[in-house]
């Protein structure tokens, strides 16, 4: 399908959803999914004011206020995300997502403990969540945990052993922890599956095994 297809196809479905908000103005989800097609579509400032427009609907509305706290983290304004997530989190502490979405903020903002508690959290709630597992491999190495750093980036690999990124971190895992072989394959498993690992990585994990 052409670019010019996919955006008519995204044009046909925002229009959709613009005149399913106009017969349903009390529809929480109508106003909810406009936010979500307006984001998809690079429409920042629609998608967040759809998006409040569901939270004003429902203000309990957990989802609605994960994804504008997603919008407003995509959009540089860590405050307004932080503030959204933690509203979820007061609404459902069980939020898997809404501890993540904290957890990336507080990475983000170069606090890597406090990021390390919100992603304890998210995989307490829902163990499933790759990228949370991912993003605590980079943080348990940022803190030279290494042990708990194999250890999350081996749940992430096992989760989805084909995600070239997973493979990538579980690479440097290995490095750390002084295994290069089991090192090395992965990285190489990571390349084949298209990610481009770090040449510096490749260079240092070669003059180990030499």
């Amino acid at each position: 399908m052409s670019q010019n297809s996919k955006q008519e196809d995204l044009s046909k479905v925002i229009a959709e959803m613009e005149q399913k908000c106009v017969d349903k103005p009390g529809s929480v989800m109508a106003h909810h999914h406009l936010g979500l097609v307006y984001q998809k579509a690079g429409r920042f400032d629609e998608a967040v004011a759809a998006l409040e427009k569901a939270i004003e609907l429902d203000p309990f509305s957990v989802e609605s206020l994960i994804n504008l706290g997603a919008l407003y983290f995509d959009m540089g304004n860590i405050e307004k995300a932080q503030a959204v997530n933690e509203q979820a989190l007061n609404i459902n502490q069980a939020s898997a997502q809404a501890h993540a979405n904290l957890g990336l903020i507080w990475q983000n903002r170069g606090e890597p403990v406090k990021a390390l508690e919100y992603y304890t959290d998210a995989v307490r709630h829902d163990p499933n969540l790759v990228t949370v597992w991912l993003n605590m491999t980079s943080v348990h190495l940022m803190l030279r945990n290494d042990e708990k750093a194999l250890e999350a980036a081996q749940k992430a690999a096992k989760l989805e052993p084909d995600f070239p990124m997973a493979q990538n971190n579980l690479a440097v895992a290995f490095y750390y922890n002084g295994d290069y072989k089991a090192a090395r394959k992965h990285a190489e498993k990571a390349i084949k599956l298209g990610y481009e690992v770090d040449l510096r990585f490749v260079d240092a994990l070669n003059q180990e095994i030499s």
